[in-house]
């Protein structure tokens, strides 16, 4: 099977600070990547060398390959990627709706039918009531779900989600769980950051360990939980 992500060698430095140090991994279509590591290991880093918001010193990146090591944000993002941030970028002075289409302004489709779209995505994401509030008027757990329902509104192949269950009631966090995976059973490919491990090992289909800027390990779910060296990352010796 092609990758639909590639990332072979990858540096990113920061003064002295070396965040991402060679990195090498690869996510196939249809599959759940979840990307682990304790706090400054490298994770968010990554995707922000991915997605063009930082530029790699070394290395590439490859989206259904095609080389976008050195394209912007928004190039990256007509190549298929979307992207959610761990505190959730949304407009706030904006309705539900218009946040919505802001992705799709450069669309040939008429107005009616991207409405029409938008609606459908914020019912599929349980917001359709709140469609014509302001998007400052939702918790905190509701705006990750408009930025996650304002991401598939290009219908990108590739969706990265940057600690999407962090600070969210368990009724919720359950809620975004089953649409991450109707997004794979879709067939996206999705990067998945987080904290919470019982939701990594739950979805992932193979997990790569991120430690000090390094890969450190990358296989099935129990292989990661009774690997070593992801052992010692996260309790030490």
């Amino acid at each position: 099977m092609s990758a639909a992500i590639e990332v072979h060698g990858l540096r990113k430095r920061f003064g002295g600070l070396t965040a991402l140090d060679g990195v090498e991994l690869e996510a196939h279509p249809a599959e759940v990547l979840g990307i682990i590591g304790v706090n400054g290991a490298g994770k968010t880093t990554l995707m922000n060398c991915i997605c063009g918001i930082y530029r790699a010193d070394e290395g590439r990146v490859m989206i259904g390959g095609r080389d976008v090591t050195h394209r912007t944000p928004h190039e990256i993002a007509h190549h298929g990627v979307g992207r959610t941030f761990q505190i959730p970028r949304v407009f706030r002075k904006m309705s539900l709706i218009d946040n919505l289409l802001v992705p799709v302004l450069d669309r040939d489709e008429a107005d009616p039918a991207l409405i029409e779209r938008a609606e459908n995505t914020l019912e599929h994401m349980n917001l359709i009531e709140l469609r014509h509030n302001f998007a400052e008027e939702l918790s905190g757990g509701q705006q990750k779900l408009l930025e996650m329902a304002r991401m598939l509104m290009p219908d990108p192949t590739v969706v990265m989600l940057d600690e999407p269950f962090a600070g969210v009631h368990p009724t919720l966090c359950k809620f975004m769980i089953e649409r991450i995976e109707a997004m794979a059973a879709g067939g996206k490919t999705v990067l998945l950051i987080s904290h919470d491990l019982t939701s990594i090992y739950r979805l992932s289909h193979r997990v790569a360990a991120l430690n000090e800027g390094r890969v450190i390990a990358m296989g099935s779910v129990d292989e990661i939980r009774s690997n070593p060296a992801v052992v010692e990352a996260y309790l030490g010796n």
